[in-house]
C-alpha cells in the first residue's frame, strides 16, 4: 500500500479544520463579516498599528484598511488615537466590546474543536499533539531562518 502524500494530508486537514472554525462562528449571527473579525483579531495581537501596517497585513491598499476599520468604529469595535510620541500618527485598537466579541468568537471554536477531538482515540489525540508541536516549532524556524537580517 502506497503511504499518503503527507503534504496533501495536511492541507487537507487544514481545510477541515478552517471549516469546524468558520462553522462555529457562521451558526451565530455575529455583527461583524469575517474580514471585519479579521481586522479584530489582528488589532487584538498587534497594540501599535496603525492602518497603513493593517492594511499590509491585509494585503489591501490602505484606503480599504481605513474603511473596514470607519464601518468598526462607527459600530464600537474600534477606536483611534493619537500616538502620542507623534501626534500625526494615528494608532487602531480594539474596543472592550471588540475583545468581548472576540473571547466569544473563541470560545465557540474550542468548543468545535474540542468536539472533533473527543471524537478521535486517545493515542490519536496524543499523536496530533506531538505532531502539531513539531510542525509549529519547525515553522516558527524556518520563519526565523528566512526573516531579513536588516539593512547591511
Amino acid at each position: 500500500m502506497e503511504r499518503p502524500d503527507l503534504t496533501a494530508v495536511i492541507d487537507a486537514a487544514a481545510e477541515a479544520l478552517v471549516g469546524v472554525l468558520d462553522s462555529a462562528v457562521s451558526r451565530h449571527r455575529l455583527a461583524v463579516s469575517p474580514p471585519q473579525l479579521r481586522v479584530l483579531s489582528l488589532l487584538s495581537i498587534r497594540s501599535e498599528i496603525n492602518v497603513n501596517g493593517l492594511a499590509e497585513l491585509l494585503d489591501v491598499v490602505p484606503s480599504s484598511a481605513s474603511r473596514l476599520c470607519d464601518r468598526l468604529e462607527a459600530i464600537g469595535l474600534v477606536r483611534r488615537t493619537a500616538d502620542p510620541r507623534d501626534r500625526r500618527e494615528v494608532r487602531l485598537a480594539p474596543t472592550t466590546a471588540a475583545e468581548v466579541l472576540l473571547a466569544e468568537v473563541r470560545s465557540r471554536r474550542h468548543e468545535a474543536v474540542r468536539a472533533v477531538l473527543e471524537r478521535m482515540p486517545a493515542r490519536g489525540q496524543q499523536d496530533l499533539l506531538w505532531a502539531l508541536a513539531a510542525f509549529g516549532q519547525a515553522a516558527t524556524m524556518a520563519t526565523t531562518v528566512n526573516a531579513p537580517v536588516g539593512d547591511a
